[in-house]
Formats: C-alpha cells, sequence, structure tokens
C-alpha cells in the first residue's frame, strides 16, 4: 500500500481507508527522521545536540519518554546501531498512537477537526 507520512494516513483514514503498510517509520528512523505530535524532526540538526528533553512524552512508551534527543542525536551521528532501533521504535509507538488517537477521534464524533488541527502539526519541519 505505501502509505506512509502521518499527514498521509490521517487523510487516508478520512477516506474510509483502514489497513497500512509502510516501510516509512522505519526506513526514515534509520536516517534520523523522527515522527513527533510537534512535527518532524531531523535528529541530525545542531539544534538537538544539547536538548535534554525526551523524544516525544504524548505518545508515551519507554522509547519515546526515557530517551533523550540529545543522546539520540549522538547515537546517530556516532553511527551506533542503539541509534536506529530507538529511532525505529520511537516513530512506531508514534504511529500506534496516531492511529488509536483517530479512532477515539471517530468514536468521539471530533475526527475531522481533530485530523485538521493535527495534519498541520505533524506535517511542520522542527
Amino acid at each position: 500500500m505505501g502509505v506512509g507520512t502521518p499527514e498521509n494516513i490521517l487523510e487516508c483514514i478520512a477516506l474510509g481507508i483502514d489497513m497500512f503498510d509502510c516501510v516509512m517509520p522505519t526506513r526514515n528512523a534509520r536516517n534520523g527522521m523522527l515522527f513527533t505530535t510537534q512535527g518532524i524532526i531531523n535528529i541530525r540538526n545542531e539544534k538537538w545536540k544539547d536538548d535534554l528533553s525526551p523524544l516525544d512524552i504524548e505518545v508515551g512508551g519507554h522509547v519515546s519518554t526515557f530517551y533523550s534527543k540529545a543522546y539520540l542525536r549522538h547515537l546517530i551521528i556516532a553511527k551506533e546501531m542503539l541509534g536506529a532501533q530507538i529511532a525505529s521504535i520511537h516513530n512506531l509507538t508514534f504511529y500506534l498512537w496516531l492511529v488509536k488517537q483517530a479512532r477515539e477521534k471517530i468514536i468521539e464524533g471530533t475526527f475531522t477537526t481533530w485530523k485538521n488541527n493535527m495534519v498541520k502539526k505533524v506535517s511542520q519541519r522542527l
């Protein structure tokens, strides 16, 4: 199916599609791109070098709330395999969070408004 970005997934859900399969969360993670509730992070950027905040506390999960952006940046820059693993787990956690939130908003009847706000947030580069 190849639908991959968070924005694409939300737009497809709005169209009634409910099954997705894509390598984007893990492939992009291995190259230092993180999907977060606030937007897209290129963890290789210098701005994350001293950022000790968690990857994304809102999505939950051990990896996303325990490891800092600075630590993950160090691992990715050093080409440590652990960096690719942490980034992949984070992105998969984010994707699971995103579709669970979408389901909750559909049940609540607030999906369209939520989706429009989320598309703006998750597609911006930080």
